[in-house]
């Protein structure tokens, strides 16, 4: 399925259903997150830590959320009651850990996530676009 916009430069561009949402999704302002990241850290934070810090710190938030997928999701369980009825909430607040310690690591390193994040997309819609379509063990409705 296909979508048509007008440009400015031809009449009408037509682009697929899959390109338009990652277009709207690249358009969240991934920039932006990185320019208040920076300043927050410049501000607050008073300086960025070490990348190799920041990848440790990066593992032991992966770390975080893993636990509480294993849990939410898996075969563990809680140890408090209280802490099953706030996981939800935990999970959230891990993935934006994750999140705020790997824009730190892009502003260190100097990498566009936007740019990075569109050239990934289009590699995997590449690479995979058929691989994926033809797995059996991706029909809908089998989970």
């Amino acid at each position: 399925m296909y979508l048509f916009f007008k440009d400015f430069y031809e009449p009408y561009i037509k682009i697929s259903i899959y390109d338009y949402y990652i277009q709207i999704i690249l358009s969240m302002h991934i920039q932006e997150a990185q320019k208040i990241v920076d300043q927050w850290i410049r501000t607050v934070g008073i300086r960025y830590y070490g990348e190799l810090t920041n990848l440790a710190i990066l593992t032991e938030e992966v770390g975080e959320v893993a636990r509480l997928i294993a849990r939410i999701y898996g075969e563990q369980s809680f140890k408090k009651n209280e802490d099953a009825e706030q996981a939800q909430a935990q999970l959230a607040d891990e993935m934006a850990d994750v999140l705020f310690v790997l824009i730190c690591l892009a502003n260190q390193t100097g990498i566009d996530l936007t740019e990075a994040l569109q050239k990934n997309l289009d590699k995997k819609t590449q690479r995979d676009a058929l691989r994926h379509a033809n797995n059996p063990k991706l029909k809908l409705g089998e989970h």
